[in-house]
């Protein structure tokens, strides 16, 4: 990479996407594969409830919708043509007009395209490379020896603190100082209000009511989408 070099960095989910996507891929993929297992919602009805009172965190959770859904462990290739579909749909019907016009302009100004996202890397880049994202940042799942996905996360679940992690360890990896980066990154939630901080400019994206805060009492940019 060049020594100084543009970054544009996108949250996935409400901030591109106008829903978020990792249960409707679980239930895509139910679908598709196997839809008995969508007899099992009212469990997963329960792991979330339990994840709303703290009982669990949100990386017990989706290993666990995971786990209901698609089973303790997958075949990678039978797997392949529900990523396909399901970002296929995605990229049809679920992504904001402004984003899109955003992405082109960055483009357009030279930036590197990076999406960063809690959703499981397994169907974001997917997602990613027909938005024209250059690199995916994501959350990854365990895969056994088998090559199938188990319903295990590989690392940390790229959310709060880790995204950031993540962001650098990424950086590191393609060559990337932080002074030798001109970073913009784009965000609806407060809880990625650490690579918001990281960035030279920062966007709350169809932000909910703390990151509007936020992003006031910081001085962020606060744009709409929808």
């Amino acid at each position: 990479m060049d020594a100084m070099k543009r970054l544009a960095i996108y949250d996935m989910d409400r901030t591109i996407t106008v829903r978020p996507t990792f249960t409707p891929f679980l239930v895509h993929a139910a679908l598709t594969l196997n839809p008995v297992r969508l007899l099992l919602a009212p469990v997963v009805l329960v792991a979330m409830l339990l994840y709303v009172v703290r009982a669990i965190d949100r990386a017990t959770l989706k290993e666990t919708m995971q786990n209901l859904l698609l089973g303790r462990a997958i075949d990678a290739k039978a797997l392949a043509g529900v990523v396909d579909s399901f970002a296929e749909k995605t990229a049809r019907g679920n992504i904001r007009p402004g984003a899109l016009a955003q992405i082109a302009a960055d483009r357009a100004a030279g930036y590197h395209l990076v999406l960063a996202t809690a959703s499981y890397r397994l169907y974001a880049e997917a997602i990613g490379r027909r938005m024209g994202f250059e690199d995916v940042i994501a959350t990854n799942t365990l895969v056994g020896l088998d090559t199938r996905i188990m319903a295990r996360i590989d690392g940390e679940n790229c959310y709060g603190p880790a995204k950031l992690r993540m962001v650098t360890a990424w950086m590191k990896t393609m060559g990337v100082a932080r002074e030798g980066a001109v970073i913009r990154f784009y965000s609806d939630h407060v809880s990625d209000a650490p690579v918001l901080a990281f960035a030279d400019e920062a966007f709350a994206v169809n932000a909910h009511g703390p990151l509007q805060k936020l992003a006031r009492n910081m001085k962020w940019n606060i744009v709409d989408w929808s």
